[in-house]
Order: structure tokens, then sequence, then C-alpha cells
């Protein structure tokens, strides 16, 4: 028996509905956005019209869209939660990001993913919510691609990862240190990113090791070249994080990795697009041309690299040239590089801190800015991170993604048949009763001109033929008519209804019963047996010495000091402690069985 190509989706981020637009016509197989309340981006909710409206244009194309709901929910939220997610539902949304268990407790009649702050690494635990009937499991950004395949040959359910964007430095779902400093939860959407300060790193009797330096901040995740690897390993969805960011980078962002999964679809036939269209986009994708950090592929195949971004937390861009000369508020720039007036330009000064400055005018290699700079030491290299040619270009409606139409018109016994085909396999017969007047020039050239113009709609002309005996006079308002009538009656054809998955019966106990934030999550844990239900982080009194971030991502191994996997490694001694410019501090401690770092309050 043949077996039918598996789908593979591109899943792109959405602030509001007109990214979430621009991010289907660039290719996106699926989007994701905020919900109005109940998401872990709390400055990125929508409302349910916009949602409505999204829906109804990423289903002509076969996309879906998932909404947020992955914070923790509070006892008096949960009807309003659960009223939020039928309205939901009743807009058509393919299925519900989730994180709290009392969304799964709730019988809603739309699919539930289990969201990355479910903190999913085990086969154990991914198959326990394929037994409570997820549809999809967002596993864990720290996975290796074995870890990969182990959960995908332990369970059949949908696995998604992330493929693109900003990384978190602890364990999604297992960070409380933004509630703890700041009472801003991350669990809530509020996250306040203790992660991007600067720290000096300190010993136990005040030494200063390393001062001021982003000693938790990580490069972004590019995994671009791992995607086949991904696909081979059992991987269903292809993510790019950023509900923040803006309709520029959503677009290139989101082009790039539709051309890159495009190629391995072409080549691949045991793969295939999980959506339909074809996109025309008149700029070139280019990843650097975005924020980052840096790049990596962070543990994709084991602690391979450091991960770490300690110099700056913000956008360092390409880099460009170098510094050959400075003469009061103009730059020599050695290197090929072609500028633009409006560019943004970094560098790092003699303190190592990053600095920048816009351009104002450009001559060949010469920039000129609108005002001189502090500091620009000589031979200092040069990182664009603002290119405004590029941005323009993005920024405009650049792009456009048409579903090809075949159509047919021929003749009946009392009139004219016309019938189209789109490539989703959508197909629409209609009838029009006419009187058949004979033409006396030739008509079907015309008739096919007039039937091609699908301008303004999802579609784009495949074939259309005219297929009648005798050409016949038709006016061409009246075929326009025609036309019209057979793409709204095809795009009125339903989608395939959602098919809620089976809940299997497997152990659940892989659970563990964290994050709970209500009776109803607690209710279902306490049922599950013998682990102890403690609240929610949120719900109790900081706590001095409470466990704060669980890391894979070591501050010992980025300097050089890990006894695992270093050789001639550096001595640091212990305990260590990370320490803010207000004085707090935060105690390090290592599982090197694990190979894991905890960070600890240590006030």
């Amino acid at each position: 028996m043949k077996i039918a190509p598996r789908r593979i989706e591109l899943l792109s981020p959405a602030k509001d509905l007109a990214c979430g637009i621009e991010a289907i016509r660039c290719g996106a197989d699926a989007v994701y956005i905020g919900a109005p309340h109940f998401g872990a981006r709390a400055a990125a909710g929508n409302s349910v019209d916009d949602i409505a409206q999204l829906v109804a244009y990423a289903h002509q194309y076969g996309v879906h869209v998932y909404v947020t709901m992955n914070t923790i929910i509070f006892d008096d939220e949960l009807e309003e939660a659960r009223m939020l997610a039928l309205k939901l539902h009743e807009v058509g949304v393919d299925a519900l990001i989730t994180q709290d268990m009392a969304l799964q407790q709730m019988n809603l009649p739309i699919p539930l993913n289990a969201s990355t702050q479910m903190d999913n690494r085990t086969p154990e635990h991914v198959n326990a919510l394929a037994a409570l009937g997820f549809k999809r499991v967002i596993l864990a950004r720290e996975l290796s691609l074995d870890e990969i395949k182990k959960i995908r040959h332990a369970t059949d359910i949908e696995l998604e990862v992330f493929v693109h964007g900003a990384l978190c430095v602890s364990y999604s779902g297992r960070c409380y240190a933004s509630q703890h400093c700041f009472g801003r939860s991350a669990n809530r959407g509020t996250c306040a990113q203790v992660c991007r300060l600067a720290y000096d790193l300190v010993d136990v009797d005040g030494n200063v090791l390393v001062r001021q330096k982003h000693l938790l901040s990580l490069k972004d995740l590019n995994r671009s070249r791992s995607l086949e690897a991904l696909m081979d390993a059992g991987v269903a969805s292809f993510k790019i994080e950023g509900r923040l960011k803006d309709v520029a980078y959503v677009k290139n962002v989101t082009a790039f990795y539709r051309q890159k999964i495009d190629e391995i679809l072409s080549r691949r036939p045991e793969y295939r697009r999980a959506s339909y269209g074809h996109e025309h986009i008149d700029f070139q994708p280019c990843l650097e041309k975005s924020f980052n950090r840096g790049f990596t592929d962070y543990f994709l195949r084991g602690r391979t690299e450091d991960v770490s971004a300690p110099d700056t937390p913000k956008s360092v861009g390409e880099p460009v040239g170098h510094v050959k000369a400075v003469r009061g508020r103009e730059i020599k720039v050695g290197g090929l590089t072609t500028f633009h007036n409006g560019d943004g330009l970094c560098y790092f000064d003699s303190k190592g801190r990053l600095q920048g400055f816009r351009v104002n005018r450009v001559e060949g290699n010469v920039l000129h800015l609108s005002e001189a700079m502090p500091e620009v030491p000589l031979h200092a290299p040069l990182y664009r991170n603002y290119d405004a040619q590029f941005v323009n270009l993005v920024s405009k409606k650049s792009d456009e993604r048409t579903i090809m139409l075949d159509i047919v018109l021929t003749e009946s016994d009392i009139g004219f048949l016309l019938s189209g085909t789109d490539e989703t396999g959508r197909h629409v017969q209609l009838a029009f009763p006419d009187e058949k007047q004979t033409a006396r020039t030739p008509q079907r050239d015309r008739v096919v001109k007039e039937l091609s113009k699908l301008g303004g709609t999802c579609y784009e002309a495949g074939s259309v033929n005219v297929e009648w005996e005798m050409d016949y006079f038709l006016p061409a308002a009246r075929v326009a008519g025609w036309r019209r009538a057979l793409v709204e009656k095809l795009l009125s054809l339903s989608q395939p209804p959602l098919v809620l998955p089976e809940c299997p019966s497997a152990d659940i106990s892989a659970l563990d019963p964290v994050n709970v934030a209500n009776r109803l999550a607690r209710q279902f844990y306490e049922k599950m047996g013998d682990k102890p239900v403690l609240p929610a982080y949120e719900l109790q009194e900081p706590k001095q010495g409470a466990l704060l971030m669980t890391c894979k991502h070591c501050v010992r191994y980025s300097l050089g000091a890990c006894n695992r996997h270093l050789h001639n490694r550096r001595y640091l001694p212990e305990p260590l402690y990370l320490q803010m410019a207000d004085g707090r501090r935060f105690r390090l401690s290592f599982d090197c069985q694990q190979c894991e770092m905890h960070v600890y309050d240590a006030d």
C-alpha cells in the first residue's frame, strides 16, 4: 500500500492580524496568534474579531490558525477562559496552544496543543500528554536530534519544534526569576527578562571574576541547516519564535524558511507541504538582516559550542567592514559593503560596550553622521543592524500568495456550464441558463481573457478552456458575473471538519504537578496519586533560597571551566554567584551528571 506523503508545516508568529496575513503571503502553512487574554506574551493580545478575520483569510489556503492560551489560569479566571476558548472554536480556530491542565479538564470541542511551557522533554512525558488527548506537543528547545527521535519512536502524536528566534535560558515553564525579583510572571505572560541583564560573577568571598557581562543571555536560534534532519527525526511542524516582532521580521524569516523547506520537498517526495498556494516575493530573504544576537542551533547535536551572547543582549547584525579613519562626523569604512542613507551601524568600544549610530549620508565608503560619536576605535569591526534599503523593501506590499485555479466553460442544453477546480481539490460546477447567440467573430480568446481575471482574489488562472462547438457571443459583464459566482462558491466550501484525537490508555504519572494555579488543575494532579501538589510559584510568598531557573546553558562551560566537556579547563572557585547592579544575587549550582545549571535565590 502506498503511504501518503507526510505533511510538513512552517509555523509563523503573528503579533496581530496584519502580521498574520503577511506571514501567510510569505509562505506560512500555519500561524499562531495571541488571544485577548491568557497568552504568554501579554503585550501581543488580539480581539476575537481580528482572529476570525485571520482564520477566514488563512483557510482559503488551507493554512491553520493556532491561538495561544498558554499562561497559567487562576481560579477566578476559569469561566472566562472557558468562554473564550468556546468563542475561538466558533470562529474556526484550528487549535489552542495551552499550558494549564485546567483547559484539558474542560472537555472543550477544540484540539489542544501542549505548549513548550509544559517542559516537554521525555518520551514518558509526551506519551502522557498524548494519552490525555492533546493533538500536538511542542518540544523543549534544548532537545537533541537523538532525544527527538526517541520521543518520535515512543508516540504517534504530532511533534513541533522551534527552529528560529529568541531563546529562554531556563527550561520553558520552569523560570520563576522574573516573578521572584519583580512580581512579573513568565508563566503569566509578563516576563521582565532577567536573563538579558548584565551581571558580575563573584565568588564566595566577593571577588569579582567577571564584571558586567550578560552571562545568562543566549544567542538566537537558527536551525535552517538542520531542517531535513529534523524532518527525518519525525518533526511535523517548524516554528518561528516572535509574537512581539514586527512585520518586516516575520516576512523576511518566513520567506527564508519557506524557500529552505521547499528545496527539501522538491527532492523528498515522502514529504509534502501542509498548505496550498504559490508565493510571489520580490525581495531576497536574508536572516542576518533581521534582529539577531548571533546564531546557534543550540543543543541539537549536543553541547558543541558556547550558546551565550555575553557582550550584549541587543541585535548586532551583519558584519560590514572595519573603521579605517574617523574625522569629526565622518567615518571611512574598509570593506566592500554598499551602504545606504538611514542605515544603522554599531561597534564595540574600548570597554566592550555596544555603541551605535545612524548614517545620515553616504559618499562611497565615507559615512556622514548626524552627530560625532564619542569613541570609535580605529580598525574596530563594524556591524549593520538596520539595513534601511532592505527594511523599506520588505515593509512594502512586496508579496502575494495565489492558488492555481483551472476553469472550463462548456455549453449545455439550456445554456452554459462553468466549472472550476483548484489545487486544494475544491471543485464547483455552476449552470447558467442563457440564450445562445451565435457570434459574428471569434470569441474564445476574449472569453478566456475575461475568465482569467482573478485579481483581488486568492486565485491565479491555471488552464482556462472554452469548449463549445461554435462561437457564441457573451457580453463581458455576464462572463465576469459567472466568474465571480464561481470563485464565491469555491471559497464557501467548508474546510474538512476537525477530528479530535482519541485518548489511548497510557501512564500519565510522568507528568509533574508544577505551576498549579487553580482547582481544576489541582484536582487533576491529585487524582494521579502520590506526588505532592504544590501551588504555583505565583501563589506563594517569595522564598529565600528558592530554585528560580533550570538551565541547559552553563556559565562554567561558557567561561572554559567545565570539567566534563573541556580539557585544560580553567579553574573557578565555587560557589559562584551572579550579582545584579542593585546588589541582588543568585547562586549557581552545577549538576554535571544531568549537564544542567541551577539558579537559586541567594538573598
